[in-house]
Protein backbone atom coordinates (compact mmCIF):
# COMPACT_ATOMS: atom_id res chain seq x y z
CA UNK A 1 0.00 0.00 0.00
CA UNK A 2 1.23 3.16 -0.70
CA UNK A 3 0.08 6.90 0.37
CA UNK A 4 -0.11 9.57 -2.20
CA UNK A 5 -0.55 12.51 -0.63
CA UNK A 6 -3.63 14.81 -1.95
CA UNK A 7 -4.97 18.37 -1.90
CA UNK A 8 -8.07 18.26 0.60
CA UNK A 9 -10.43 19.26 -2.37
CA UNK A 10 -9.78 15.85 -4.17
CA UNK A 11 -10.21 13.83 -0.68
CA UNK A 12 -13.51 15.96 -0.42
CA UNK A 13 -14.42 14.85 -3.66
CA UNK A 14 -13.47 11.42 -3.67
CA UNK A 15 -15.64 10.63 -0.28
CA UNK A 16 -19.15 12.43 -2.41
CA UNK A 17 -17.87 9.75 -4.96
CA UNK A 18 -18.09 7.02 -2.30
CA UNK A 19 -21.45 7.80 -1.43
CA UNK A 20 -22.88 7.60 -4.84
CA UNK A 21 -20.75 3.98 -5.34
CA UNK A 22 -18.18 5.60 -7.39
CA UNK A 23 -14.57 5.98 -6.99
CA UNK A 24 -11.69 8.07 -7.62
CA UNK A 25 -8.67 6.65 -9.35
CA UNK A 26 -5.02 9.15 -9.99
CA UNK A 27 -3.64 8.11 -12.92
CA UNK A 28 -0.87 8.99 -15.26
CA UNK A 29 2.10 11.64 -14.37
CA UNK A 30 1.24 12.04 -10.87
CA UNK A 31 1.63 8.23 -9.87
CA UNK A 32 4.22 7.79 -12.05
CA UNK A 33 6.03 11.02 -10.71
CA UNK A 34 5.13 9.80 -6.58
CA UNK A 35 7.09 6.48 -7.02
CA UNK A 36 10.00 8.66 -8.76
CA UNK A 37 9.97 10.88 -5.74
CA UNK A 38 9.63 13.87 -8.04
CA UNK A 39 7.16 16.42 -6.50
CA UNK A 40 3.63 16.44 -8.23
CA UNK A 41 2.34 19.20 -10.03
CA UNK A 42 -0.88 17.93 -11.72
CA UNK A 43 -3.38 15.55 -10.69
CA UNK A 44 -5.33 13.51 -13.66
CA UNK A 45 -8.16 11.71 -12.45
CA UNK A 46 -10.30 9.35 -13.63
CA UNK A 47 -13.75 8.67 -12.07
CA UNK A 48 -15.21 4.90 -12.14
CA UNK A 49 -18.67 3.73 -11.55
CA UNK A 50 -20.96 6.88 -12.76
CA UNK A 51 -23.57 6.46 -15.29
CA UNK A 52 -22.92 10.09 -16.86
CA UNK A 53 -20.49 12.53 -17.54
CA UNK A 54 -23.26 14.88 -16.52
CA UNK A 55 -23.52 13.36 -12.99
CA UNK A 56 -19.73 14.01 -12.45
CA UNK A 57 -20.41 17.57 -13.75
CA UNK A 58 -23.04 17.94 -10.82
CA UNK A 59 -20.77 17.18 -7.98
CA UNK A 60 -17.77 18.78 -9.49
CA UNK A 61 -20.01 21.88 -9.76
CA UNK A 62 -21.22 21.80 -6.21
CA UNK A 63 -17.44 22.15 -5.11
CA UNK A 64 -16.11 24.03 -7.59
CA UNK A 65 -16.05 25.81 -11.38
CA UNK A 66 -16.21 23.30 -14.02
CA UNK A 67 -14.81 23.74 -17.85
CA UNK A 68 -16.14 21.94 -20.51
CA UNK A 69 -13.20 21.81 -23.02
CA UNK A 70 -12.58 18.61 -23.09
CA UNK A 71 -16.25 17.30 -22.47
CA UNK A 72 -16.26 15.50 -25.90
CA UNK A 73 -13.42 13.20 -25.08
CA UNK A 74 -15.30 12.62 -21.37
CA UNK A 75 -13.05 15.01 -19.28
CA UNK A 76 -13.86 17.60 -17.29
CA UNK A 77 -11.77 20.48 -15.92
CA UNK A 78 -12.32 21.35 -12.35
CA UNK A 79 -10.84 24.51 -11.07
CA UNK A 80 -10.76 25.28 -6.70
CA UNK A 81 -9.11 28.36 -5.17
CA UNK A 82 -7.44 28.81 -8.89
CA UNK A 83 -5.91 24.89 -9.64
CA UNK A 84 -6.52 23.33 -12.70
CA UNK A 85 -7.16 19.60 -12.12
CA UNK A 86 -8.46 17.30 -15.08
CA UNK A 87 -11.45 14.77 -14.71
CA UNK A 88 -12.21 11.94 -16.64
CA UNK A 89 -14.37 8.98 -17.51
CA UNK A 90 -12.81 5.87 -18.20
CA UNK A 91 -12.65 5.75 -22.10
CA UNK A 92 -11.37 3.38 -25.35
CA UNK A 93 -10.08 5.22 -28.59
CA UNK A 94 -9.97 3.74 -31.47
CA UNK A 95 -7.52 5.37 -34.72
CA UNK A 96 -9.79 6.43 -37.49
CA UNK A 97 -8.39 9.40 -39.48
CA UNK A 98 -4.76 11.51 -39.53
CA UNK A 99 -3.85 13.59 -36.59
CA UNK A 100 -4.53 13.38 -32.81
CA UNK A 101 -7.79 14.49 -33.23
CA UNK A 102 -8.31 11.29 -35.68
CA UNK A 103 -10.04 9.27 -32.93
CA UNK A 104 -13.42 7.73 -32.69
CA UNK A 105 -13.60 8.07 -28.55
CA UNK A 106 -15.92 5.23 -26.25
CA UNK A 107 -16.66 7.14 -23.10
CA UNK A 108 -17.94 4.10 -19.83
CA UNK A 109 -18.02 5.13 -16.57
CA UNK A 110 -18.02 1.06 -15.88
CA UNK A 111 -15.01 0.07 -17.88
CA UNK A 112 -12.61 -1.98 -16.74
CA UNK A 113 -9.34 0.12 -15.58
CA UNK A 114 -7.53 -2.45 -17.23
CA UNK A 115 -9.08 -2.10 -20.72
CA UNK A 116 -9.09 2.00 -20.04
CA UNK A 117 -5.31 1.79 -19.37
CA UNK A 118 -4.63 -0.02 -22.61
CA UNK A 119 -5.13 2.97 -24.74
CA UNK A 120 -1.86 4.69 -22.75
CA UNK A 121 1.55 4.95 -24.39
CA UNK A 122 4.26 3.21 -21.76
CA UNK A 123 3.32 1.11 -18.78
CA UNK A 124 4.98 3.54 -16.63
CA UNK A 125 2.11 5.92 -17.68
CA UNK A 126 -0.44 3.33 -17.23
CA UNK A 127 -0.34 2.50 -13.07
CA UNK A 128 -3.43 4.00 -11.09
CA UNK A 129 -3.92 4.77 -7.26
CA UNK A 130 -7.50 4.40 -5.84
CA UNK A 131 -7.86 6.99 -3.40
CA UNK A 132 -10.52 4.82 -1.36
CA UNK A 133 -8.51 2.17 -0.83
CA UNK A 134 -4.79 3.30 -0.92
CA UNK A 135 -4.38 0.61 -3.40
CA UNK A 136 -1.96 0.37 -6.87
CA UNK A 137 -3.40 -0.61 -10.22
CA UNK A 138 -0.49 -1.71 -12.23
CA UNK A 139 -1.75 -4.26 -14.94
CA UNK A 140 1.19 -4.04 -17.02
CA UNK A 141 3.58 -4.04 -14.99
CA UNK A 142 4.89 -0.26 -15.25
CA UNK A 143 6.32 0.06 -11.53
CA UNK A 144 8.48 -3.00 -12.01
CA UNK A 145 9.76 -0.78 -15.17
CA UNK A 146 10.51 1.86 -12.98
CA UNK A 147 12.28 0.40 -10.77
CA UNK A 148 14.07 -1.73 -13.49
CA UNK A 149 14.67 1.59 -15.68
CA UNK A 150 12.74 0.75 -18.56
CA UNK A 151 10.30 2.41 -21.17
CA UNK A 152 8.33 -0.07 -22.53
CA UNK A 153 5.33 0.72 -24.33
CA UNK A 154 2.05 -1.22 -23.65
CA UNK A 155 0.41 -2.34 -27.32
CA UNK A 156 1.88 -2.44 -30.76
CA UNK A 157 -1.35 -1.70 -32.41
CA UNK A 158 -2.76 1.61 -30.09
CA UNK A 159 0.79 2.64 -30.10
CA UNK A 160 1.45 3.45 -33.36
CA UNK A 161 -2.28 5.23 -33.80
CA UNK A 162 -0.50 8.47 -32.05
CA UNK A 163 3.19 8.90 -33.48
CA UNK A 164 3.83 11.34 -31.13
CA UNK A 165 4.44 8.61 -29.21
CA UNK A 166 8.19 8.48 -30.27
CA UNK A 167 8.76 12.03 -29.48
CA UNK A 168 7.13 11.40 -25.97
CA UNK A 169 9.54 8.06 -25.78
CA UNK A 170 12.56 10.10 -26.00
CA UNK A 171 11.57 12.55 -23.77
CA UNK A 172 10.82 10.23 -21.23
CA UNK A 173 14.06 8.57 -21.38
CA UNK A 174 16.19 11.51 -20.85
CA UNK A 175 13.63 12.97 -18.04
CA UNK A 176 14.11 9.77 -15.79
CA UNK A 177 17.47 8.11 -17.25
CA UNK A 178 15.31 5.42 -18.20
CA UNK A 179 16.57 2.70 -21.49
CA UNK A 180 14.36 2.04 -23.84
CA UNK A 181 12.87 -1.50 -24.07
CA UNK A 182 14.23 -3.29 -27.34
CA UNK A 183 10.65 -4.08 -28.99
CA UNK A 184 9.53 -0.44 -27.98
CA UNK A 185 12.54 0.85 -29.79
CA UNK A 186 12.24 -1.47 -32.90
CA UNK A 187 8.59 -0.06 -33.09
CA UNK A 188 9.29 3.36 -33.01
CA UNK A 189 12.04 3.16 -36.01
CA UNK A 190 9.50 1.38 -37.94
CA UNK A 191 7.07 4.14 -37.24
CA UNK A 192 10.13 6.51 -38.71
CA UNK A 193 10.73 4.43 -41.42
CA UNK A 194 7.36 4.03 -42.31
CA UNK A 195 6.92 7.78 -42.29
CA UNK A 196 4.39 8.04 -39.64
CA UNK A 197 5.48 11.12 -37.94
CA UNK A 198 4.90 13.26 -41.01
CA UNK A 199 1.29 13.74 -40.13
CA UNK A 200 2.73 15.51 -36.63
CA UNK A 201 2.25 19.41 -36.68
CA UNK A 202 5.46 21.16 -35.60
CA UNK A 203 3.63 22.23 -32.51
CA UNK A 204 2.71 18.90 -30.65
CA UNK A 205 6.34 17.98 -31.64
CA UNK A 206 8.09 20.92 -30.33
CA UNK A 207 5.95 20.76 -26.95
CA UNK A 208 7.57 17.20 -26.76
CA UNK A 209 11.30 19.00 -27.21
CA UNK A 210 10.70 21.71 -24.80
CA UNK A 211 9.89 19.18 -22.38
CA UNK A 212 13.18 17.57 -23.24
CA UNK A 213 15.24 20.50 -23.64
CA UNK A 214 14.45 21.71 -20.16
CA UNK A 215 13.03 19.12 -18.57
CA UNK A 216 15.75 16.89 -18.38
CA UNK A 217 19.45 16.90 -16.77
CA UNK A 218 20.71 15.19 -19.78
CA UNK A 219 18.73 16.29 -23.11
CA UNK A 220 21.64 14.46 -25.04
CA UNK A 221 20.12 11.08 -24.24
CA UNK A 222 16.98 11.87 -26.10
CA UNK A 223 18.90 13.40 -28.66
CA UNK A 224 21.36 10.39 -29.26
CA UNK A 225 18.03 7.86 -29.18
CA UNK A 226 16.09 9.74 -31.80
CA UNK A 227 19.76 9.77 -33.98
CA UNK A 228 20.06 5.97 -33.75
CA UNK A 229 16.40 5.43 -34.45
CA UNK A 230 16.78 7.53 -37.75
CA UNK A 231 14.51 10.20 -36.16
CA UNK A 232 17.51 13.25 -37.32
CA UNK A 233 15.37 12.89 -40.68
CA UNK A 234 13.30 15.20 -39.39
CA UNK A 235 15.84 17.71 -38.19
CA UNK A 236 18.00 17.51 -41.44
CA UNK A 237 19.85 20.42 -39.89
CA UNK A 238 21.23 18.43 -37.20
CA UNK A 239 21.90 15.33 -39.53
CA UNK A 240 24.72 17.15 -41.13
CA UNK A 241 26.92 17.84 -38.25
CA UNK A 242 29.78 15.32 -38.50
CA UNK A 243 29.86 12.62 -35.98
CA UNK A 244 32.79 14.61 -33.71
CA UNK A 245 30.44 17.66 -33.70
CA UNK A 246 27.58 15.83 -32.37
CA UNK A 247 29.10 14.49 -29.74
CA UNK A 248 30.52 17.97 -28.92
CA UNK A 249 26.83 19.52 -29.30
CA UNK A 250 25.87 16.54 -26.76
CA UNK A 251 28.19 17.86 -24.72
CA UNK A 252 27.55 20.90 -24.46
CA UNK A 253 23.48 20.99 -24.35
CA UNK A 254 23.97 18.91 -21.37
CA UNK A 255 26.13 21.79 -19.38
CA UNK A 256 23.55 24.04 -20.60
CA UNK A 257 21.03 22.10 -19.50
CA UNK A 258 22.76 22.41 -15.95
CA UNK A 259 22.97 25.85 -16.08
CA UNK A 260 19.24 27.45 -17.09
CA UNK A 261 17.59 24.96 -14.54
CA UNK A 262 15.65 28.47 -12.92
CA UNK A 263 15.58 30.35 -15.66
CA UNK A 264 12.37 31.60 -17.31
CA UNK A 265 11.02 28.95 -19.68
CA UNK A 266 11.68 31.05 -23.12
CA UNK A 267 15.03 32.60 -22.00
CA UNK A 268 16.12 28.77 -21.19
CA UNK A 269 14.44 27.69 -24.34
CA UNK A 270 16.52 30.12 -26.62
CA UNK A 271 19.98 28.99 -25.00
CA UNK A 272 19.18 25.58 -25.36
CA UNK A 273 18.64 25.72 -28.85
CA UNK A 274 21.03 28.01 -29.15
CA UNK A 275 23.96 25.51 -27.95
CA UNK A 276 22.49 22.88 -30.40
CA UNK A 277 22.69 25.51 -33.01
CA UNK A 278 26.21 26.50 -32.38
CA UNK A 279 28.51 24.03 -35.23
CA UNK A 280 25.01 24.90 -37.66
CA UNK A 281 25.92 27.08 -40.57
CA UNK A 282 23.80 30.13 -40.72
CA UNK A 283 21.12 29.41 -43.25
CA UNK A 284 20.86 25.77 -41.39
CA UNK A 285 20.11 27.83 -37.72
CA UNK A 286 16.96 28.80 -39.52
CA UNK A 287 15.79 25.51 -40.73
CA UNK A 288 16.49 24.01 -37.67
CA UNK A 289 14.53 26.47 -35.30
CA UNK A 290 11.40 26.64 -37.85
CA UNK A 291 11.22 23.15 -38.31
CA UNK A 292 10.12 22.94 -34.32
CA UNK A 293 8.63 26.87 -34.00
CA UNK A 294 7.43 29.68 -36.39
CA UNK A 295 8.53 31.85 -33.45
CA UNK A 296 10.47 34.91 -34.83
CA UNK A 297 11.84 35.98 -31.28
CA UNK A 298 12.89 32.95 -31.29
CA UNK A 299 14.64 32.29 -34.35
CA UNK A 300 16.09 35.88 -34.23
CA UNK A 301 17.50 35.23 -30.89
CA UNK A 302 19.08 32.33 -31.77
CA UNK A 303 20.55 33.85 -35.07
CA UNK A 304 21.95 36.73 -32.54
CA UNK A 305 23.90 34.65 -30.38
CA UNK A 306 25.21 31.85 -32.59
CA UNK A 307 26.47 34.27 -35.66
CA UNK A 308 28.02 36.65 -32.90
CA UNK A 309 29.29 34.01 -30.65
CA UNK A 310 32.89 33.93 -31.88
CA UNK A 311 33.61 37.64 -31.14
CA UNK A 312 34.22 36.55 -27.54
CA UNK A 313 37.59 34.89 -29.22
CA UNK A 314 38.35 38.30 -29.77
CA UNK A 315 37.88 39.64 -26.50
CA UNK A 316 41.19 39.37 -24.99
CA UNK A 317 43.00 40.69 -28.03
CA UNK A 318 41.06 43.72 -28.30
CA UNK A 319 42.59 47.21 -28.29
CA UNK A 320 39.92 48.88 -26.01
CA UNK A 321 37.90 45.63 -23.81
CA UNK A 322 35.36 48.09 -22.80
CA UNK A 323 34.41 49.53 -25.74
CA UNK A 324 34.37 46.08 -27.67
CA UNK A 325 31.72 44.65 -25.18
CA UNK A 326 29.65 47.88 -25.96
CA UNK A 327 29.70 47.35 -29.29
CA UNK A 328 28.83 43.61 -29.03
CA UNK A 329 25.92 44.64 -26.51
CA UNK A 330 23.82 46.00 -29.67
CA UNK A 331 24.03 42.47 -31.74
CA UNK A 332 22.66 40.68 -28.83
CA UNK A 333 22.20 40.33 -24.86
CA UNK A 334 25.60 39.51 -23.44
CA UNK A 335 23.94 37.57 -20.68
CA UNK A 336 23.32 35.30 -23.27
CA UNK A 337 26.81 35.31 -24.56
CA UNK A 338 27.89 34.39 -21.01
CA UNK A 339 25.64 31.57 -20.77
CA UNK A 340 26.63 29.80 -23.84
CA UNK A 341 30.38 30.59 -23.07
CA UNK A 342 29.79 29.09 -19.63
CA UNK A 343 28.80 25.73 -21.31
CA UNK A 344 31.67 25.63 -23.44
CA UNK A 345 33.84 26.60 -20.48
CA UNK A 346 35.26 29.15 -22.66
CA UNK A 347 38.85 31.30 -21.25
CA UNK A 348 37.29 34.63 -21.76
CA UNK A 349 34.31 34.06 -20.02
CA UNK A 350 34.72 35.78 -16.98
CA UNK A 351 36.51 38.41 -18.94
CA UNK A 352 33.52 39.06 -20.55
CA UNK A 353 30.85 38.76 -17.54
CA UNK A 354 32.97 41.28 -15.00
CA UNK A 355 33.40 43.72 -18.13
CA UNK A 356 29.43 43.66 -18.98
CA UNK A 357 28.85 44.15 -15.17
CA UNK A 358 30.84 47.34 -14.68
CA UNK A 359 29.55 49.03 -17.63
CA UNK A 360 25.85 47.36 -16.72
CA UNK A 361 25.15 46.49 -20.03
CA UNK A 362 24.43 42.38 -19.32
CA UNK A 363 21.09 42.58 -20.79
CA UNK A 364 21.17 45.68 -22.72
CA UNK A 365 23.35 47.43 -25.07
CA UNK A 366 23.60 51.17 -23.31
CA UNK A 367 21.11 53.64 -23.78
CA UNK A 368 21.72 56.65 -26.07
CA UNK A 369 22.64 60.02 -24.66
CA UNK A 370 20.75 62.11 -27.06
CA UNK A 371 18.40 61.48 -29.23
CA UNK A 372 15.73 63.29 -32.04
CA UNK A 373 14.10 65.01 -29.10
CA UNK A 374 17.49 66.49 -27.85
CA UNK A 375 18.26 68.10 -31.61
CA UNK A 376 14.72 69.29 -31.76
CA UNK A 377 15.71 71.58 -27.67
CA UNK A 378 18.70 72.81 -29.84
CA UNK A 379 16.42 74.24 -32.32
CA UNK A 380 17.06 71.89 -34.91
CA UNK A 381 13.84 71.42 -37.44
CA UNK A 382 13.37 67.25 -37.79
CA UNK A 383 15.55 66.30 -41.00
CA UNK A 384 16.61 63.04 -42.63
CA UNK A 385 20.03 63.68 -41.17
CA UNK A 386 18.87 63.24 -37.52
CA UNK A 387 19.47 59.96 -37.78
CA UNK A 388 22.66 60.13 -38.98
CA UNK A 389 23.68 62.57 -36.48
CA UNK A 390 22.23 60.34 -33.29
CA UNK A 391 24.25 57.16 -35.01
CA UNK A 392 27.18 59.26 -34.62
CA UNK A 393 27.22 60.30 -31.37
CA UNK A 394 26.07 56.83 -30.42
CA UNK A 395 28.52 55.02 -32.11
CA UNK A 396 31.11 57.60 -30.39
CA UNK A 397 29.67 56.64 -26.91
CA UNK A 398 29.98 53.20 -27.47
CA UNK A 399 33.57 54.00 -28.11
CA UNK A 400 33.82 55.99 -24.89
CA UNK A 401 35.07 58.97 -26.43
CA UNK A 402 31.48 60.24 -25.53
CA UNK A 403 30.84 60.00 -22.15
CA UNK A 404 28.17 62.63 -20.70
CA UNK A 405 25.17 63.91 -21.64
CA UNK A 406 27.06 67.35 -21.31
CA UNK A 407 29.95 65.58 -23.76
CA UNK A 408 27.43 64.68 -26.59
CA UNK A 409 26.17 68.79 -26.59
CA UNK A 410 29.33 69.43 -26.43
CA UNK A 411 30.05 67.64 -29.41
CA UNK A 412 27.08 68.27 -31.45
CA UNK A 413 27.35 72.10 -30.86
CA UNK A 414 30.34 71.12 -32.75
CA UNK A 415 29.40 69.11 -35.38
CA UNK A 416 26.90 71.59 -36.28
CA UNK A 417 29.18 74.38 -37.00
CA UNK A 418 31.04 72.63 -39.52
CA UNK A 419 28.02 70.53 -41.08
CA UNK A 420 24.57 72.29 -42.58
CA UNK A 421 21.70 71.27 -40.81
CA UNK A 422 19.46 73.92 -40.26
Amino acid sequence: MINIPLPKILLTISKELIKRDAKMILVGGCVRDSFLEIGIKDYDIEVYGLGTLEALEEILQSFGKVKLVGKSFGILKFVYEGREYDFAFPRTEEKIGKGHRGFSVCVDGFLEFKKASKRRDFTINAIGYDVCTKSILDPFGGKEDLEKKILRHIDDDTFVEDPLRVYRGIQFCARFELKMDKSTKHLCQKMIENALLEELPKERVFEEIKKLLLKADKPSIGWRLLKEMGGFKYFPSLEKLSDELFQKSMHRVDMMASLVKDFDEKEALILMLSILSLDLESKWVKEFIFSLTNDLTILKSVERIVSNFSDIDKLSDAEDIDAFVRVLSTKVIIKRLIYIAKALKHPNTLLLESTAKKLNILEKAPIPLIGGKDLLKMGYKPSKKFKVIIDRVYNLQLLGKIQTKDEAFLYLTEFMKDNEVE
